[in-house]
C-alpha cells in the first residue's frame, strides 16, 4: 500500500508541474531552455558540474502545458504501478539514473548539437520501461525463466525502439526535438534496472 503523502512519484511530479508552470507562465522558456536544458555540445566541451546537472535541471523545463500534461500522466501512471513492486527507492533510483543515460544516448547520437534537450521524457522513459517488465505478460515460448525474461526484455526493448523512431520519423524535421536516443536510452535503463532492485528490495524475504 502506499502512501501518497510519501509518494517520490507524487513529489517528483508535484516538483515538475510547479517548476513547469513557473516557468511557462513567467515567460521564461527559452532562458530556462538555454539554462537548464541539456546542450549535447556544452557537455562535449565541458564536462563540469554545471553541464552534468543539466541532465537533471532539463527535466523540470517543458515545451508548454501540453508537453507538461503528457509526461506527467505517464509519470503518475506508472510510476505509483512501479512503486508498488520495487519501493519508493526504486522509482527514484531509476529515474535519476535513467535522466543521466538518456541524456547521454541523445549526446552519444549528435554530441555536436546545440539545440537544447527539454522535458522529463527520458526520465520517465526508465519508468515506463520498469513498469512495462513489472506487469507486462511473458510470452511462454521456453521452460527457461531465464530464457523467457530474456527474450521478453528484448521484445520490449525493439517494440519501444520502434514506436520512437516512427515517432521521430512522424515529425520529420522536428524529429530531433522529440529526443527518439533520449527516450530510448531510458527505456533500456528502465529495463535493465528492474530485476536488480526487485532482487534487491526483497533481498531478505
Amino acid at each position: 500500500m502506499i502512501n501518497y503523502l510519501r509518494s517520490p512519484t507524487i513529489a517528483i511530479a508535484a516538483a515538475t508541474v510547479f517548476m513547469s508552470l513557473v516557468i511557462t507562465f513567467g515567460g521564461l522558456e527559452g532562458l530556462a531552455a538555454g539554462q537548464m536544458g541539456f546542450i549535447p555540445a556544452r557537455l562535449s566541451a565541458d564536462w563540469s558540474p554545471a553541464a552534468l546537472l543539466t541532465m537533471f535541471s532539463c527535466t523540470l523545463v517543458h515545451g508548454g502545458l501540453l508537453h507538461l500534461f503528457l509526461n506527467i500522466v505517464m509519470l503518475l501512471l506508472t510510476g505509483v504501478a512501479v512503486e508498488r513492486v520495487l519501493g519508493p527507492a526504486g522509482v527514484v533510483v531509476i529515474y535519476l539514473v535513467s535522466a543521466v543515460t538518456s541524456a547521454l544516448a541523445q549526446w552519444s547520437v549528435d554530441p555536436a548539437s546545440i539545440v537544447p534537450v527539454i522535458g522529463a521524457s527520458g526520465a520517465i522513459s526508465g519508468v515506463i520501461g520498469a513498469y512495462a517488465l513489472s506487469f507486462g505478460r511473458v510470452k511462454r515460448i521456453s521452460a527457461n525463466p531465464r530464457i523467457k525474461r530474456f527474450v521478453h526484455i528484448l521484445w520490449l526493448a525493439a517494440a519501444w525502439t520502434i514506436l520512437q523512431i516512427a515517432v521521430g520519423l512522424t515529425a520529420g524535421t522536428s524529429g530531433l526535438l522529440i529526443a527518439t536516443p533520449a527516450h530510448v536510452g531510458g527505456f533500456l535503463t528502465g529495463l535493465l534496472l528492474q530485476r536488480p532492485l526487485l532482487l534487491w528490495r526483497y533481498r531478505r524475504a
